[in-house]
């Protein structure tokens, strides 16, 4: 089976107190031709009979290691064996049918492929989660430069071998966004499909004090994953006050023959380190840069390197084995 298939392809639904809507969802996934032996119910230890609702219909359930959504994407990746991975809510949010949307782009050779939330159902998003999620995708597009409008969506495709890289340091809702943050800033090709969203069945999990913790998480990320921005933002806290110093320094012995000796020498101080830390930032660019084709490359020759021993004539095979 060539990089490009997915034909092998595993759902992961990770679940909490979510009997209200799992049986509506459950229902849909079989409507949409996807089989149960492709389903993986990660629960969470919930105590409304989720686990047992899925397991009566017939589909693998499995309890996640820890708590928080992270570790429940976390425990689904490490025991789903299949290449391709598509993630989605129990809650009813998500559409079944786009399940096959998400895996015909990574048959069309993208690693990571996000469903971005474009059909909004009406009631689905209040007026404040709506200005939120667009906040943050934008805060995240600042940071990582990279255009995408919902880093944040719940449904997604991705990978197996871009999952495996991934630490989930991050607890929670962040989950996505180190997912795609990892993609996006290691050389992985990334994409957005439109998808519809519904009104969610059940009790919402996701307040505003979730949104602050996700954009903390995202500027912690860029530390591990776009360190020119972190860098730069430092060399900016301290170059603009610097230079303000300079010039008040300047002015005052040029106009009045004043001289503020501590004032010159915090300036000359932080104008310095902001001038180095911009010269820092963008030798960080080219190395990030390089880090990334290399990747690329490399996995590339991977990719080369596993097509040609899955078509070779296991004849051949034979003969240089013996040839030893």
């Amino acid at each position: 089976m060539g990089e490009g298939s997915c034909s092998d392809y595993t759902v992961i639904i990770p679940v909490l107190n979510e009997a209200e809507a799992l049986p509506i969802v459950l229902t849909e996934l079989v409507e949409n031709g996807i089989p149960r032996d492709r389903v993986l119910i990660v629960d969470g230890h919930s105590s409304d009979g989720s686990r047992e609702i899925a397991e009566s219909r017939g589909f693998r359930v499995i309890l996640q290691e820890g708590k928080g959504k992270a570790m429940a994407v976390k425990t689904g990746v490490e025991n789903a064996g299949s290449e391709c991975i598509v993630f989605m809510d129990g809650d009813y949010t998500y559409p079944a049918r786009h399940i096959h949307d998400l895996l015909k782009q990574l048959e069309n050779g993208y690693d990571l492929v996000i469903g971005s939330r474009v059909y909004l159902e009406k009631g689905s998003q209040s007026a404040l989660f709506k200005l939120g999620n667009k906040a943050l995708s934008l805060f995240f597009r600042v940071l990582f430069g990279v255009k995408l409008s919902d880093v944040l969506s719940g449904m997604y495709s991705a990978r197996r071998k871009l999952l495996k890289e991934i630490g989930f340091e991050f607890t929670g809702f962040s989950v996505e966004a180190e997912i795609v943050a990892h993609a996006a800033s290691t050389g992985f090709r990334v994409t957005e499909v439109p998808i519809g969203y519904r009104r969610r069945i059940g009790r919402k999990k996701l307040c505003v004090r979730h949104g602050f913790k996700i954009a903390l998480d995202m500027v912690r990320l860029t530390w591990r994953y776009s360190p020119v921005f972190f860098i730069l933002a430092l060399g900016t806290l301290m170059l603009i006050p610097g230079l303000y110093l300079d010039v008040f320094v300047l002015y005052r012995w040029l106009f009045y023959g004043v001289v503020h000796h501590v004032r010159a020498l915090a300036g000359i101080t932080l104008s310095g380190l902001g001038a180095l830390c911009s010269i820092l930032a963008v030798l960080t660019l080219y190395f990030k840069r390089f880090e990334i084709r290399v990747l690329r490359a490399l996995r590339d020759l991977e990719k080369k390197v596993g097509s040609e021993a899955w078509q070779a004539p296991q004849g051949n095979v034979a003969i240089n084995r013996n040839s030893y």
